[in-house]
């Protein structure tokens, strides 16, 4: 099986400019100009799921939504100062959020790539459509084979499974018919509850015309409500990678995320700093406040501000995050992160880079 869009990896030696300011970035005056890559934005709290695996079930899915124009005019200074990606996503369900479909076409407008993750079960025609027209990607979290087992980890009725069937089906048919290029996926939390339903899901995805599955790793978030998976034993699932690699063709792909499964059985960081947090990436929250890592959305020393008060210039460039800066290099013990974090990958290669082996330049 292959993984064309590296999922199970990173893309961060594709934009060496960026990395090359990082290397050789010493001073705040330096740093504060090394804006994000990519952006994760919660456009809305509240969620029509109340997934048994959710990790930011300590947000409490408030109905909040940042206002439209606050988070056009974000975009837009993003932009400008060299932000390439943006994922939709976030503490609640995107799609619940109005006109999301006008801020992701505002997004491509001004060169900023896009993408949406969602349960897609509250589903607008238009704004999908919309949608589809100009996201990068669309992935959709889909986490059983089966109504009842879905149910019963989305909590939700069982209705809700059809629906997200018949919205993917609508989903592929319309991007077919206009010949669009958006890349329509599916992923599931590998979970002992749906491990027997993965090639169940894989063979439905198949038939629907889906371009790939992806199956991931659970991971236990710092400040989760919910402890039940905590102690996962993945060692009794990796089977499963054999049977599924049987169903991909050419046209539809299974990521079965060895790599991370296999980092989550052994528990391991081969680095003790995060170099990642808070230079690649970013988060906005549906408060509007700017975090420099989604881990630690209710601690105050990876907050930078606010983009209701202040632009995301400002806040990027701002006193509270050089001292971010500071304390994430000098004092944090990454021991107490999240395992498999979404820039694992990437703390890797930047790590790598900082510590160079002996023969490194025998290139």
């Amino acid at each position: 099986m292959s993984d064309n869009y590296s999922i199970d990896s990173h893309k961060l030696m594709l934009h060496p400019i960026r990395v090359a300011k990082w290397v050789t970035s010493k001073y705040w005056e330096e740093k504060k100009s090394i804006y994000p890559l990519y952006v994760e934005i919660s456009p809305y709290g509240g969620c029509n799921h109340r997934c048994t695996f959710c990790g930011v079930d300590y947000m409490g899915y408030q109905k909040n939504s940042i206002p439209f124009d606050t988070l056009k005019d974000t975009i837009t200074n993003m932009a400008k100062n060299g932000v390439k990606s943006i994922m939709f996503a976030g503490e609640g369900e995107p799609l619940l959020y109005k006109d999301l479909d006008l801020i992701v076409e505002h997004s491509s407008s001004v060169g900023v790539d896009t993408s949406l993750t969602t349960n897609f079960v509250p589903l607008n025609k238009k704004a999908i459509e919309k949608c589809i027209e100009n996201c990068s990607w669309i992935k959709v979290s889909l986490n059983a084979g089966t109504a009842k087992t879905y149910s019963e980890i989305h909590r939700t009725n069982q209705k809700d499974f059809d629906k997200v069937i018949s919205n993917l089906e609508y989903a592929i048919e319309y991007r077919k018919k206009y010949n669009l290029k958006c890349t329509i996926g599916v992923q599931i939390i590998l979970l002992p509850e749906n491990k027997d339903e993965a090639i169940i899901l894989a063979e439905i995805c198949k038939k629907i015309g889906i371009d790939y599955l992806v199956i991931k790793p659970y991971s236990q978030h710092l400040y989760s409500n919910t402890t039940k998976y905590e102690n996962i034993d993945y060692t009794k699932m990796l089977h499963l990678k054999d049977n599924l690699e049987k169903i991909s063709d050419e046209k539809f792909n299974v990521i079965f995320r060895i790599n991370t499964m296999n980092k989550y059985i052994e528990k391991k960081q081969p680095y003790s700093k995060c170099y990642s947090t808070p230079y690649f990436w970013g988060y906005i929250s549906t408060n509007g406040d700017v975090f420099g890592c989604s881990a630690h959305l209710s601690n105050d020393k990876f907050c930078y501000g606010n983009i209701k008060e202040k632009s995301f210039q400002d806040i990027w460039e701002s006193k509270k995050r050089e001292e971010s800066i500071n304390f994430i290099e000098n004092e944090l013990d990454i021991k107490d992160c999240r395992v498999n974090c979404r820039m694992d990958e990437v703390n890797r290669y930047l790590w790598r880079l900082k510590n160079p082996n002996a023969h490194d330049n025998f290139i």
